[in-house]
C-alpha cells in the first residue's frame, strides 16, 4: 500500500458536536452517534458486530466507514514484571508507531505518539534519528488511548482491572508540530463520556520541544493540559546542536511562551532535562538552570538518558545526577529524577519501530 495513501477517516476525526450530522451522511439516524461514542469510548468497543442495541444491517457500515481499523498489534514486550508494557502498533499504510502502558500504585499511564518519526532532528533521540515519515490522524492518536483504557479496563496488567488515569505525550513526534489533530485528540481524551474517555486535562501531559506558536495557539484553546518543555539544557550554544528547533526559538523565548501558557492556565509546567554524561550534565549548567528557573512556576524532571544502540550519548553518572539536583534544590527550584521504566525493552521512543524495520530488511 503507498504510504501517501490518505489514512479512512473515523468517527474520533470528527468534532463532538458535528458527529451527529456526520453520521446522518452514512443515512443513519441522528441518535446512533451517542450509541457509538458510548461504545468507543465508555466501553472500549470498537467491533460493531458485538453491539447487541445496533441493528444488525448497520453494523458492517459503521465498522468500514465509522470506525475503520486503523491501528493493528504487531506486538507487545514488557519488563518491570509486567507493570510496564510496550506496545507496536501497525498502521493501515504499514507504517509503525509506538506506545508505552505503565501501571503504577496510584495510577496508570499511556504514553502515546503524535507522529510517526519526528522531524525535529534532536541527536540524542531514537526518534529524531529516524526523521519524519508522516503525522498521524486525531483517530490515529485516540486509537492508542483506547487500547490501553481497553487493556486496563480487561484486567490486562498485573493487578487486575483499573482505570486509564494519565496520558502522556511524549511518544513519537512533536505533538505541536501535528497540531490540529493532536488537539482534536485531547478534546477526545478530556470529554466527559460519552463523547470522550473523560480523563481529566491535568492528567493529560504535552510535551514539546519547544515550538512558542504551537505554545501561544495552546493557550487559547481551552484544554489546559499540563505543558513539557524538552530543555535539555539552559544554553542556547549546546541547545542549538541537542534540540535544533533552538535555532528558531531561543531558550529565553520557550520559557517566556511557557510562562504565558502557566499563567493563563494557572497550571505548573514541566521542564524535561535528560541527563547525558558530559554533554549537558556540568555544575555551571545547573547552575544556569537554577538561575532561570528560580521564579517561574515550573517543576524540573531530570532523565537519566535511555541510550540508544550504537549511540555515543549515555545517561550521567550518578553523583553527576546528584549534584544536579542539590543545585536546582538549593535555588528552590521543585525537582525530580524521572521512574526509568522499560530499559530491558527498548524503552527509548522509537527504538522498537527501529528494531522492527531493520529485521523487516534483513
Amino acid at each position: 500500500m503507498n504510504k501517501r495513501e490518505k489514512t479512512p477517516q473515523h468517527f474520533a476525526d470528527i468534532p463532538a458536536n458535528e458527529r451527529r450530522e456526520w453520521i446522518q451522511g452514512f443515512d443513519l439516524p441522528a441518535f446512533r452517534a451517542n450509541q457509538i461514542a458510548t461504545h468507543y469510548f465508555t466501553h472500549y468497543n470498537e467491533d460493531p458486530a458485538t453491539w447487541s442495541d445496533f441493528p444488525g444491517s448497520a453494523r458492517e457500515l459503521v465498522a468500514t466507514k465509522v470506525l475503520p481499523k486503523l491501528i493493528t498489534l504487531v506486538r507487545s514486550i514488557a519488563c518491570d514484571g509486567g507493570m510496564t508494557r510496550k506496545d507496536l502498533w501497525r498502521l493501515h499504510d504499514g507504517v509503525l508507531v509506538e506506545s508505552v502502558l505503565m501501571k503504577y500504585t496510584d495510577r496508570a499511564t499511556v504514553c502515546i505518539s503524535s507522529q510517526a518519526g519526528c522531524g525535529m532532528n534532536c541527536p540524542f533521540c531514537a526518534t529524531g534519528q529516524a526523521g519524519l515519515t508522516r503525522n498521524l490522524s486525531a483517530a490515529e492518536i485516540t486509537a492508542q488511548v483506547v487500547a490501553a483504557a481497553r487493556a486496563c479496563a480487561n484486567g490486562d496488567l498485573p493487578g487486575g482491572a483499573t482505570r486509564l488515569s494519565n496520558v502522556v505525550f511524549m511518544g513519537m513526534g512533536e505533538p505541536l508540530a501535528n497540531y490540529n489533530p493532536v488537539l482534536q485528540s485531547i478534546r477526545n481524551i478530556t470529554s466527559p463520556q460519552p463523547d470522550g474517555l473523560g480523563i481529566g486535562a491535568r492528567s493529560v501531559t504535552l510535551s514539546t520541544v519547544g515550538l512558542v506558536t504551537g505554545i501561544e495557539k495552546l493557550i487559547d484553546e481551552g484544554v489546559p493540559v499540563t505543558l513539557a518543555v524538552s530543555l535539555h539544557t539552559p544554553d542556547d550554544e549546546l541547545r542549538d546542536t541537542l534540540v535544533p528547533i533552538n535555532t528558531r526559538w531561543k531558550v529565553k523565548e520557550v520559557l517566556a511562551a511557557a510562562d504565558k501558557y502557566s499563567d493563563k492556565t494557572g497550571r505548573r509546567y514541566s521542564i524535561e532535562y535528560a541527563l547525558i554524561k558530559d554533554v549537558n550534565d556540568q555544575a555551571w549548567r545547573a547552575d544556569l538552570l537554577g538561575r532561570l528557573l528560580k521564579n517561574r512556576n515550573a517543576h524540573v524532571n531530570l532523565i537519566p538518558l535511555n541510550p540508544t544502540p550504537g549511540s555515543k550519548w549515555t545517561a550521567s553518572r550518578k553523583e553527576d545526577e546528584r549534584a544536579f539536583v542539590k543545585t536546582l534544590e538549593d535555588y528552590g527550584v521543585p525537582v525530580t529524577v524521572r521512574d526509568t521504566r522499560g530499559r530491558e525493552i527498548e524503552g527509548a521512543c522509537g527504538q522498537l519501530a527501529a528494531l522492527e524495520i531493520s529485521k523487516a530488511n534483513s
